[in-house]
């Protein structure tokens, strides 16, 4: 999933006049992680979670060695089936993986879903350091490398995983019939919105510090790997605080500091400003996620973490086209547009919290 990020300097798309064709890559992205919504049930139905983790991993292994081979005259259209086909794999993994994690979900979903976010934090972190430190030496062949023999390896693993009967593929007709209620729509709207305004800032976070500061492209990726960072000891922080705390006031207060530090990335610019507003940025971000899934848990008991399954599946549209959108407006309006448009998207966020917040409090299940 962070491999668009870290592989647009690589491929010179800091250098190009036209964002619309950055935007276009994140596009390709999605059309291969929709394709997988139609493909993983047909797979999970007769062969179980674990042997669509092992086609995931399979597709994904393959994919990366084919961009790695696509030559540098090539034009758009191969790179944009090739992280087409990262989509794919990145879908049925991600499908088959929530569909494992059932019974952990229940028992507490904001620190499964929050230990799930640390893993894949790690994951996004190591891809941008990875390509930080190889990029200036090998181009991207070391890190498309490694990502294959990873997936390679983690499909032999899964093949000799045998998981229990709950991780089965679960119907997802209960988890949608409450979406009709007002309730389901507000958080539907606050995850589309928290999920644009996080892969914005890290799908064109490199090119926009090369254009804003003229940094070099390597220098660019070290500070995605800083957001990546942030992230990831934002969430692990996030959830010693879960006990302490109450879950509302630390919501609120994260989706605040979000809105204050996507602001100072907007205004700012030199490096210690931007490096500044990524960490406020990442940390505050880090801990809305797993909040609002524990209320959507608690609000609506039939709610289960597939990717396409209700509310859920309306968030992921917004995470996912979100950078797409993001090249057209800065084709009108400049590249400063990228870290605006986050900001109204966090003003977004508190908004329907204090909406949700009176909603509550004329329900029969409050918010703590």
């Amino acid at each position: 999933m962070s491999l668009p990020p870290a592989i647009l300097p690589a491929w010179g798309y800091h250098l190009v006049g036209d964002f619309s064709r950055v935007g276009n890559v994140y596009l390709a992205m999605t059309v291969g992680f929709l394709a997988a919504s139609g493909l993983a049930p047909r797979i999970l139905r007769p062969h179980g979670v674990a042997f669509t983790l092992v086609i995931g991993s399979a597709v994904a292994a393959v994919a990366a060695v084919g961009v790695s081979l696509i030559p540098t005259a090539y034009g758009d259209v191969w790179r944009y089936a090739g992280i087409g086909a990262i989509g794919l794999a990145a879908g049925l993994l991600s499908t088959a993986t929530f569909h494992s994690i059932g019974s952990l979900f229940r028992q507490d979903p904001a620190a499964t879903v929050n230990v799930s976010g640390i893993l894949f934090g790690s994951g996004c972190l190591i891809t941008a350091v990875l390509m930080a430190a190889t990029l200036d030496v090998a181009g991207t062949s070391v890190a498309l490398f490694t990502i294959a023999v990873s997936a390679a390896i983690c499909a032999r693993v899964f093949a000799g995983v045998r998981l229990p009967p709950d991780s089965a593929l679960r119907s997802v007709r209960p988890g949608t019939r409450n979406f009709s209620n007002p309730s389901a729509v507000m958080f539907g709207l606050l995850l589309f919105f928290h999920f644009g305004n996080e892969w914005s800032i890290a799908g064109w976070l490199a090119i926009f510090l090369i254009h804003r500061l003229g940094v070099s492209p390597v220098t660019a990726l070290t500070v995605l790997a800083v957001y990546w960072l942030a992230l990831l000891i934002g969430r692990i922080v996030a959830q010693t605080m879960f006990d302490h705390f109450r879950h509302g006031r630390l919501l609120v207060g994260n989706a605040a500091a979000a809105t204050v530090g996507c602001t100072i990335l907007a205004m700012t610019d030199n490096l210690f400003g931007i490096v500044l507003g990524v960490l406020l940025v990442g940390f505050a971000f880090a801990g809305i996620y797993p909040l609002v899934i524990e209320r959507i848990g608690q609000r609506f008991p039939y709610y289960q973490p597939g990717l396409f399954n209700g509310i859920f599946s309306f968030a992921l549209v917004g995470g996912m086209l979100a950078p797409w959108t993001l090249g057209y407006f800065a084709n009108v309006f400049g590249i400063q547009i990228v870290m605006v448009l986050p900001v109204m998207g966090t003003c977004a966020v508190l908004l329907l919290l204090v909406i949700i917040w009176i909603e509550s409090r004329f329900s029969s299940r409050p918010l703590k």
